[in-house]
Order: C-alpha cells, then structure tokens, then sequence
C-alpha cells in the first residue's frame, strides 16, 4: 500500500458515464489495483430487492472489493440527492481512514453534482404546493409539467426525464417558492470536498456499441428473471407506485403485468427508454467540468492516468 500515506492528501476517483458503457467493470479492477473500496452512485441500486433491473454487482464483485451504498433503502422510501451526499460523506470519511481509496462509481448525475458541488440551501417542502403539482400532473400528466419546468428552467429541465416526479415537483416548488429556477439555486452551494483532489474518470463508447451493450443487457435482464422479480416484489407488499418501481426497467415489466403492453413491447421499450437515458446522462456530463474521457476498453491508460494524479 505504497500511496496509503498519500491519502492523507484527501483523494477521490470518480468513474461516471452513461448506462452500460461499463462502470463497474473498470470500476472494481481499479479499486483491486489501488487498494480501493467502492462507493456506489446509481439511484436505484440502493434500493433493496430491486436486483436485476437496476444491474447491481454480482456476489463476486462484492466479494473482490468492499461496496458501499448498496441496498441501504426500503423501495418505498424516497432516496434523495441529500440522502446520497450524507451516506456518501461517511463512507468516504471510513474508507480513507483505513488507508484505502475511494472510488464513487455510478451514472447518477445529479447525485455527483450534489456531492461535488454541495446542496443548495434552498427552502424546505410545502405540501400544499407540493399537492396541487400532484394534481396537476395526474391530471395532465407529468410531461405536461415537464413542459412548464422547461419554460422557466431549461437548463436544469433537459437534463432530466419528462416522467421524472419527484424532481420535476421540487424544482417547480423551489421557484414557486423563491422565484428562481433551481439550477441557480445549484450555483450558489458550498462543496463539500474542498480540500480533496478529486479525479474524474469518463467511460464513453461509440454510439452502435453502446447501443448494442445497451440492447444486451436488456435481454440479460430479462433472460436473468426481471420479470418474476417484479412479480415477487408486488407479492412482498411493494405498491407499483413505489419510487424504486420508477426505475427504467421495472416500470415497463408493471404495464406488461397490468396487461397495457406486450412483452416483445416492454423490451422494446425498455431498450428504446435506455438509449434515450444514456443520452441524457451525457448532456449533464458535458456540463460538468473536470473530467478526463476513456474508452473502457483503455483500461492501461486509464490505471496510468490514475497514478500518475495520486504521486504528483
């Protein structure tokens, strides 16, 4: 462990990119490389039983290398940005002081930015605002407030999916409440990691891989049992409304169960739903300063570029 004394430094090694580029991959060999542990940053793998839709590491990875964040919420509990910064903070806390290195690992943007860039002070929930947004996207639907998020904050609109509830509502409460979109909001935090060196570690592919790794893994999902999984949730008592049913997956399986759509169209859908996810997550990465891209198959250049960063 010859950079152990180096981490008194305050290092951190994120490895973000869009779904299925191979995050976790590239992020496991690294932590074996550089005596690391694993911080996870996908918003649906906390959730506990939602195991093949959200793609959680497998029982070897997790035997290789500790990871954190994993499972740590009930899937009717809404997990925030908050939530992430508050858990993420004590596990990176822990790991360096064990002499290891943290690795943040995931493709939830708004989740690194919260804890890169800290969490507006922005004003508490107001149920009686928060309740007549409910309403109104029942009743229109949540595209339709997606549509009036754009006009006021586009900025912070088109980076996130038109069916997206709960932050759609947040941040038309924050400017009903302030009178300011809430991406200025985002401007004036304080970080939380000031003092740490932080390195960026971009995984991008070719568009007709990603897809074609994108398409796998759909069919994976379902070859793995994504269907009877979401059948044994609904048994266990979870609502279908339950936040950790939004995920990209799990919500096409319910319209299948409920007999909306086939099966050959839930597939469909979910690969159709993923490539335009990906997509996205690349428009919030753009913004995002700092980071150094890689194709994943790079994975010399990548360890390189890593120790060249922790001994200078």
């Amino acid at each position: 462990m010859w950079w152990g004394t180096l981490l008194a430094e305050k290092k951190l090694v994120i490895v973000l990119g869009p779904t299925a580029v191979g995050k976790s991959r590239v992020g496991l060999r690294l932590a074996l490389d550089f005596d690391g542990e694993i911080i996870n940053c996908d918003s649906m793998q906390v959730y506990r039983g939602f195991d093949i839709g959200t793609d959680k590491p497998t029982e070897e990875m997790l035997k290789l290398v500790p990871h954190h964040l994993l499972d740590i919420a009930e899937p009717t509990e809404q997990f925030t940005a908050a939530s992430f910064v508050t858990h993420a903070l004590k596990a990176i806390e822990e790991i360096i002081s064990r002499h290891h290195l943290p690795f943040i690992v995931g493709g939830t943007g708004l989740y690194l930015q919260a804890l890169i860039q800290g969490l507006f002070p922005g004003p508490g929930r107001n149920p009686e605002i928060r309740r007549s947004l409910e309403e109104e996207g029942k009743r229109y639907g949540f595209p339709y407030l997606h549509s009036k998020l754009l006009a006021i904050d586009p900025e912070y609109g088109r980076k996130i999916h038109p069916h997206d509830r709960c932050r759609i509502i947040r941040a038309l409460e924050v400017y009903a409440l302030t009178g300011r979109p809430i991406s200025e909001h985002f401007k004036m935090t304080r970080p939380y990691l000031s003092d740490f060196l932080i390195i960026k570690i971009g995984l991008k592919l070719e568009r007709e891989e990603l897809k074609k790794r994108i398409d796998e893994r759909v069919e994976r999902m379902f070859a793995r049992g994504i269907v009877e999984e979401t059948k044994s949730l609904l048994d266990s008592g979870i609502p279908p409304e339950a936040p950790a049913f939004q995920a990209l997956g799990y919500r096409q399986v319910l319209r299948y169960l409920h007999g909306e759509i086939s099966l050959e169209e839930a597939i469909e859908l979910i690969k159709r739903e993923t490539r335009k996810y990906a997509k996205r997550q690349m428009t919030w990465f753009r913004h995002m300063p700092g980071i150094s891209w890689f194709n994943p198959h790079d994975y010399e250049k990548i360890k390189e570029f890593i120790r060249e960063k922790i001994i200078s």
